[in-house]
């Protein structure tokens, strides 16, 4: 590999591989613990159920956010083979970077961030950051490295920039708020890229599977140039950045490559994610997010954290609800003032699209009443 390729990170490894509570490593390596750390979360296992762009689909081959997670996870260790760059890190970066995303993809971020406007709004990256640190493993985190936990919040997939370096200061990631930040690692910024080059194709693919397109639809430079399917797609911009950013020292892509980007991106947008049958779906989707989330605040206003109260109720929702309060009670019982907005959005949040909704129809037609009034909660009801 020539001198061309040596891209070195600005900040010390000290700081990358620090985590928020000191452990010491075992043969696995910083970086590839913090895979098998995402691998096995619950968080991580729900993502099989979530949309990328199609809703709830029948399809088993239409992609879902899971894909999507592995297909980044590949090209960013693709182009770090190619740039020498630490593929351990990239991977943990790509697999850990969608675990906060919302039900029902981008129209439920949308959704879910108009109803939490009055805490800041949701982003899918911040929030992802905080299912790492706070609501995986029952409230404890995963307690990633810095480098991951970094890479994670600065990934936002839909600035489209040329090129991008990393930043040469260390942030303090639980204060960042919006999309602005960009990773402090070349492996950051090749996630960031990755994720546009893993979802601009196979949206494509999917949209044609879905009968929203037909393959001649794609603008025929695109096909010259690019390729007609996914992983030719694919494959030519893997090229074009891993050569682009040898030569520069900056990840990113060539002047030709880039404008075909942005005109499959705009091919898309027009063509696919505002396509009349998506705007329908959209409709529906906020309706949905939108019954879940009042009445979860409303219950959880009234109720607080006193658990027992969730048990008298026949909306198995307010059950379940209940439970995890009580599952999450450490996080919660300490964090003041009490938000009960915030709460919510956690648990909607971390919602898969079936999930979701099987509680807006419990909400909508609610069991038959049950009349044992001598019934009352046991602790089984909320196990350790």
């Amino acid at each position: 590999m020539g001198d061309e390729f040596k891209l070195k990170n600005p900040l010390s490894d000290d700081i990358y591989k620090r985590r928020i509570i000191e452990r010491k490593e075992d043969i696995r390596g910083p970086y590839f613990r913090d895979q098998t750390a995402i691998i096995h979360s619950m968080p991580f296992r729900r993502l099989k159920n979530k949309t990328q762009v199609f809703f709830s689909p029948q399809n088993d081959h239409i992609c879902t956010r899971i894909e999507h997670s592995l297909h980044v996870s590949t090209i960013a260790a693709s182009i770090c083979k190619g740039l020498g760059l630490d593929i351990d890190l990239a991977q943990a970066i790509a697999l850990g970077h969608d675990l906060g995303h919302a039900p029902f993809g981008h129209a439920g971020e949308k959704k879910l961030n108009e109803l939490a406007k009055g805490i800041g709004g949701f982003i899918h990256e911040v929030h992802s950051l905080r299912v790492v640190d706070k609501l995986a493993r029952t409230g404890k985190g995963l307690n990633l490295t810095y480098a991951v936990r970094d890479g994670i919040i600065s990934h936002c997939g839909e600035d489209f920039t040329k090129s991008i370096s990393p930043v040469k200061e260390e942030k303090v990631l639980e204060e960042i708020r919006d999309r602005s930040t960009l990773p402090t690692t070349y492996e950051g910024c090749v996630v960031r890229m990755a994720d546009k080059i893993s979802y601009l194709g196979r949206d494509i693919e999917d949209a044609i599977t879905a009968q929203l397109i037909k393959e001649e639809d794609i603008p025929s430079d695109v096909r010259e140039k690019l390729g007609k399917k996914n992983g030719e797609i694919i494959d030519t911009f893997v090229t074009d950045l891993i050569e682009w950013s040898g030569e520069n020292g900056e990840i990113g892509f060539s002047n030709e490559k880039f404008e075909l980007m942005n005109n499959l991106k705009d091919f898309n947008y027009k063509n696919i994610y505002r396509h009349n049958r998506l705007k329908t779906y959209i409709t529906h989707v906020e309706k949905i997010i939108e019954i879940i989330f009042n009445h979860l605040e409303s219950i959880l206003s009234e109720n607080g954290l006193e658990y027992d109260k969730y048990c008298n109720t026949d909306i198995p929702l307010d059950k379940r609800f209940g439970n995890y309060l009580y599952k999450m009670r450490e996080l919660y019982e300490k964090k003041k003032p009490f938000i009960p907005k915030q709460i919510v959005l956690d648990y909607v949040a971390g919602m898969t699209d079936q999930y979701a909704l099987q509680c807006a129809k419990e909400i909508i037609f609610p069991e038959p009443i049950n009349f044992d009034r001598d019934k009352v909660c046991s602790e089984e009801d909320y196990p350790e």
